[in-house]
């Protein structure tokens, strides 16, 4: 563990969620200028696999990735994003850009000792993955991402397919200052908890869990730096001088996601010399959750290998 570094005991937070079998603890790591909060599991020489949730989640969305991936040997780091949660949450929109996002995760990486690691993400965590292939391919060894765009591919489509624009409407309606704050926090976050409970397969998301979930989102700033993502993507465009990414890619992709086309997943293994992509049918856009066994045993093949991917389309 680096030095830039302090543990706390927080078993209200971990204990109940990820078994007692497995070493895990609650910390904090600062990095890029400001202090992330993650969850550590398994043993410290293990190879290292980083896990980044999306929007509205926090470390808690890779709760049952996290045993399987230290059982299979692998150190488990699993951050909550900046404006999340317990990490903390800098003012203004520009503070939220991807850049500065993929920049906090190669900091990350570089606490545990570790010039390298492999990088998984979901959603807006899966941004920040393709933005560390893109830009820092020196501290990924391996890329996965979970229904999460290639940001080029995402462009073209938004452009091209009407369908696609649809879809992003909301991301347009977060662009309006302090009135997306008001309506997800009206009636204790109930539109936050529809959003989540209608997009996903029944059962998906229980109520424990949108109790932790409405914890995170009701944290000081939370709101508003979780929102400050789409608002800093819109303002702060990330411009990547290559579209091409090196790192071995997979892609994972629930078919029936509301909010993005299958094609994306098509389009974003284009760009990967070494790729697999895998849709899954009747999984949604929180496919980890829904599918979680399958997804898992993907990130453990996929990690493992150590043969060039033959692209499966």
């Amino acid at each position: 563990m680096g030095a830039n570094s302090r543990s706390l005991v927080t078993n209200g937070e971990i204990g109940p969620v990820i078994p007692p079998t497995v070493n895990a603890e609650s910390t904090y790591r600062t990095v890029n200028g400001i202090e992330l909060h993650a969850v550590t599991a398994g043993d410290e020489t293990d190879p290292l696999v980083v896990l980044l949730h999306g929007f509205p989640e926090f470390w808690y969305s890779w709760r049952t990735q996290i045993a399987p991936l230290v059982e299979a040997s692998y150190r488990v780091l699993v951050p909550d994003l900046r404006g999340y949660n317990l990490s903390e949450k800098p003012n203004g929109v520009r503070a939220y850009r991807i850049r500065d996002s993929s920049r906090d995760v190669a900091d990350l990486i570089a606490t545990e000792n570790r010039d390298a690691a492999h990088v998984v993400g979901h959603d807006w965590g899966g941004m920040v993955a393709w933005d560390l292939g893109l830009h820092y391919p020196e501290t990924v060894d391996r890329l996965a991402v979970v229904n999460a765009p290639h940001p080029t591919a995402y462009r073209h489509q938004v452009i091209a397919n009407p369908n696609q624009l649809r879809r992003s409407w909301y991301a347009m309606a977060f662009q309006l200052p302090w009135l997306p704050e008001v309506a997800c926090r009206y009636d204790d976050y109930r539109l936050l908890e529809r959003t989540l409970r209608e997009t996903a397969a029944p059962g998906t998301f229980s109520d424990d869990g949108l109790a932790r979930y409405r914890r995170a989102w009701d944290r000081d700033g939370a709101l508003t730096g979780m929102l400050n993502w789409y608002r800093a993507v819109a303002r702060h465009p990330p411009s990547p001088s290559t579209d091409r990414v090196d790192v071995p890619t997979l892609v994972v992709w629930g078919e029936a996601d509301a909010a993005l086309v299958s094609a994306l997943a098509v389009d974003s293994v284009g760009f990967c010399p070494e790729s697999r992509l895998e849709l899954l049918p009747e999984a949604s856009h929180w496919v980890h959750h829904e599918k979680s066994e399958r997804v898992t045993a993907l990130l453990c093949e996929h990690l493992e290998s150590t043969a060039d991917i033959s692209r499966s389309r």
